[in-house]
């Protein structure tokens, strides 16, 4: 029976299309579990999650490198995307207002990523780029292009997304704010020509990247690119919602498949200081969030989501399914993603400590 057993691993490792069938299988299972649960980002925290399980049992299947930087041009349109025409104005009129908002979340997910540097929960910049609140997956994106172990910064981000995502669907709740969230039409009508345009920006998104060898080039150029020519009406963004789907899933299996046994066990071991870090994290941006109502004069809940260090989609759709100043919201989130873009690979050069960076298991 061990022999029999020894054999079937034996094939199943060696046998790569076996492997990619059971990932998308073990994949489709984990997105339906973590949609019952309302979760933002089930479509690529489900793939991440089978691609950790399979790896850890001994696969050895891998997504290519380019489709992998390819997933992160279509990610800096979809963000481009989100960014409302609004935001320079919202800015403009209230910049104390935004400065106070975006500056106080930034420089306190900076501590909180210090101190666990400090501590050595986690190596390297791993627990700068982990804390950054620019959305999980751009951070997740940046950190590997700045050399960041991608698996932790990965696991942090994610995590603090679920504890985000929960916290902020309650909130809303309580205050009765929430409303039902629309169900998502897989397979809508395409305006064609947009998503040849938009084909276009995330395909150059990639050659630069490529080509000038700066790996972050190939989010943030389709991004930066991507919402000027958006919010001054040249183009239209496309993005269906299966290419956004089988985006995420290409990002999490990319993610998930490099993780082992070992690297496992050392996240297991990190969650406790590492959970009590977003939970102290939430509650002090959520502090800011209160200071900010009464000096922006909106309404508490607003003020929360504005300030919330949740993922970037993620805090976008609890805000449009509440009763709250979406502009407002959104426009403070953007704000502050652009500043991480910018900010982000200085502070992980200054705030982490290179004496740790061989402490994570390959």
């Amino acid at each position: 029976m061990a022999i029999s057993l020894h054999h079937f691993h034996h094939a199943f490792r060696s046998h790569a299309a076996a492997q990619w069938a059971l990932l998308l299988a073990v994949s489709v299972v984990f997105v339906a579990l973590l949609e019952v649960l309302h979760l933002s980002a089930a479509l690529l925290l489900g793939p991440m999650i089978a691609g950790m399980v399979l790896a850890s049992a001994g696969g050895r299947i891998r997504v290519n490198d380019t489709v992998f930087v390819a997933t992160q041009g279509i990610i800096g349109c979809m963000i481009a995307r989100a960014i409302p025409p609004s935001i320079l104005s919202e800015v403009a009129m209230k910049w104390p207002i935004f400065a106070l908002g975006v500056g106080s979340t930034i420089v306190i997910a900076a501590l909180f990523g210090w101190a666990l540097t400090r501590w050595r929960v986690l190596p390297g910049s791993s627990a700068i780029w982990g804390s950054a609140p620019g959305g999980a997956a751009a951070m997740t994106v940046m950190a590997e292009a700045h050399g960041a172990d991608i698996r932790l910064v990965a696991f942090m981000q994610y995590l603090r997304v679920l504890a985000v995502t929960t916290v902020a669907s309650l909130v809303a709740s309580a205050v009765g704010s929430a409303h039902p969230v629309a169900a998502t039409i897989w397979f809508p009508d395409i305006e064609w020509v947009s998503f040849a345009e938009t084909l276009v920006l995330a395909t150059l998104g990639l050659i630069s990247s490529k080509l000038f060898r700066v790996r972050a080039g190939a989010l943030i150029l389709p991004l930066i690119v991507g919402a000027t020519l958006s919010n001054t009406g040249v183009m239209h963004i496309e993005l269906p919602p299966w290419l956004l789907a089988a985006s995420y899933a290409l990002l999490g299996w990319a993610i998930g498949l490099r993780f082992t046994r070992e690297s496992l066990v050392y996240c297991a071991r990190a969650l406790p200081r590492v959970f009590a870090a977003i939970l102290g994290l939430i509650a002090a941006c959520a502090g800011v969030g209160q200071i900010l109502a009464a000096a922006a004069g909106v309404d508490p809940l607003t003020a929360y989501l504005a300030t919330s260090p949740g993922g970037l989609d993620a805090v976008s759709i609890i805000a449009t399914d509440s009763n709250v100043d979406v502009p407002f919201v959104l426009s403070m989130q953007f704000a502050r993603v652009l500043v991480v873009l910018a900010t982000g690979p200085w502070l992980a050069r200054k705030l982490s400590s290179r004496r740790v960076d061989s402490a994570l298991p390959p």
